[in-house]
């Protein structure tokens, strides 16, 4: 089977930043960051970022660049005789599937704000009517069905294109848009009256702002942030390394992706929380922050109709460069454990995944008196659950121990990889580190999920 490939460096580093830039970003790192005090939060979430997400997606791109395949075939081809690496392969595309059952639903959500706002849906209703949209949507498994195959038949239409002509080039081209959009709208919203509150909340450290909710829950969720925005763990990343020659070395390469993933959260932030100050919204409203308080926030802004669908289509490609790479990362597991063509793979795809999304969209309706993890949940949360607190974080460790164990592939393997090339070298005395405090963190991590959960 012919493999697609990346016809630039700048292709590759859009994509594999698409792949990390999503609701994590956007949606998930100013609520968070609102909850939990602001600029303090930020500089703790930069310092894990450093620590924990570069070193892991430096070792999920050399696998995938050194064995020139998807997850489900890097580990049979870097493994050890007899060892059984390989069986991660099928956690991969779990963690790839399940992470579409209940994006794609999400996403959805963004085309229908997306609508409303463009076509003047909000103007003229007043703040619990506009809470009322989105309990009139999630209530409505019809228009959300629809809304979530738009999501899937576009995913899959980009990868039908091929790698070079539908991933790289629609990619290059939202991302561009994204960023563009995210500009725009971070000047306006930072030179509303009364936005400078909202500033100085986001941009200027108080530490005593943690003591309320004690610095190891604050940690906790610096760390989780960190890693769940980058999607690492299930090979999401991999498959880009996979696509690239070996010209340059991966940290650097590592680096520009969390650079612009970082720039998308912090551009977040700059929206958010002027707007936030300047309405006398709280910004720690949790998730309806997107969804309630900002449609609030552009129907009392002049020209709110114009900015708040520049603001949902930024959204939305956000969260589409996401659903675009893990597509493209299930169709390459698929078509390089079965040998199927491409094309095929992807027809069979759409249908699975309209399939798999259709539990998210009734357990708000349907099936929500299912609540899998106490009052109040549905089976989003439990979803996310298995996707975010196990996958990524197991994954992660798998990944990591792959690249410095002598049973696995191996530091001097993984370390040749990392720096084939030109440019940033991967710092070799962080052995010790990866190899025995890294995996601890994670753990940490995996176990702190768990409490956080089921501890109360």
């Amino acid at each position: 089977m012919e493999r697609g490939t990346f016809s630039t460096r700048l292709g590759f580093i859009l994509v594999s930043a698409g792949c990390a830039i999503g609701l994590g970003n956007v949606w998930r790192f100013p609520f968070i960051t609102g909850k939990y005090g602001g600029a303090s939060f930020v500089l703790i979430y930069l310092f894990f970022l450093a620590i924990l997400g570069l070193p892991i997606m430096v070792a999920e791109f050399a696998v995938g660049r050194a064995s020139k395949r998807s997850a489900s075939l890097s580990f049979d081809i870097l493994e050890p005789k007899g060892t059984k690496w390989h069986l991660y392969k099928y956690g991969c595309i779990l963690g790839n599937a399940m992470l579409m059952m209940f994006y794609t639903t999400i996403t959805g959500w963004m085309f229908y704000y997306l609508y409303k706002m463009a076509t003047g849906g909000f103007a003229g209703l007043a703040a619990k009517d506009i809470g009322g949209v989105l309990g009139g949507l999630v209530t409505d498994p019809v228009t959300m069905t629809g809304y979530m195959i738009l999501t899937v038949v576009l995913g899959f239409g980009v990868c039908y294109l091929g790698v070079e002509a539908g991933v790289e080039r629609i990619t290059k081209f939202m991302m561009t848009c994204l960023l563009f959009l995210m500009i725009a709208l971070a000047v306006h919203s930072v030179t509303l009256p009364g936005g400078k509150s909202g500033l100085a909340y986001f941009l200027q450290p108080d530490f005593s702002r943690l003591a309320k909710y004690g610095a190891n829950e604050v940690i906790f969720a610096a760390m989780g942030q960190a890693f769940f925005t980058l999607s690492l763990g299930i090979g999401a990343l991999a498959i880009f390394g996979s696509y690239i020659g070996k010209e340059k070395r991966l940290t650097g390469e590592a680096i520009y992706v969390i650079l612009l993933d970082t720039f998308v959260a912090i551009m977040s932030g700059l929206i958010i929380f002027p707007a936030c100050s300047a309405f006398n919204v709280d910004p720690g409203a949790g998730p309806n922050l997107l969804f309630i308080t900002l449609p609030n926030v552009f129907n009392h802004m002049a020209g709110g109709q114009f900015w708040g669908t520049l603001f949902f289509l930024f959204m939305t490609f956000a969260a589409m460069s996401t659903v675009i790479a893990v597509f493209e990362n299930l169709v390459a597991c698929i078509c390089d454990l079965t040998g199927w063509e491409r094309k095929s793979v992807i027809k069979l795809g759409t249908v699975a995944i309209i399939v798999l999304s259709l539990p998210c969209i009734f357990g708000f309706n349907i099936w929500s008196s299912f609540q899998p993890l106490g009052k109040g949940t549905g089976v989003l949360d439990l979803e996310d659950f298995i996707v975010s607190n196990n996958l990524l974080p197991l994954g992660s460790l798998i990944y990591l121990a792959f690249c410095t164990s002598r049973y696995g592939w191996g530091w001097d393997n993984f370390i040749k990889e990392a720096d084939t090339g030109k440019g940033v070298a991967f710092p070799k005395w962080l052995r010790f580190y990866l190899t025995y405090l890294l995996p601890l963190i994670v753990l940490y991590i995996f176990v702190q999920g768990y409490i956080a959960i089921f501890g109360h």
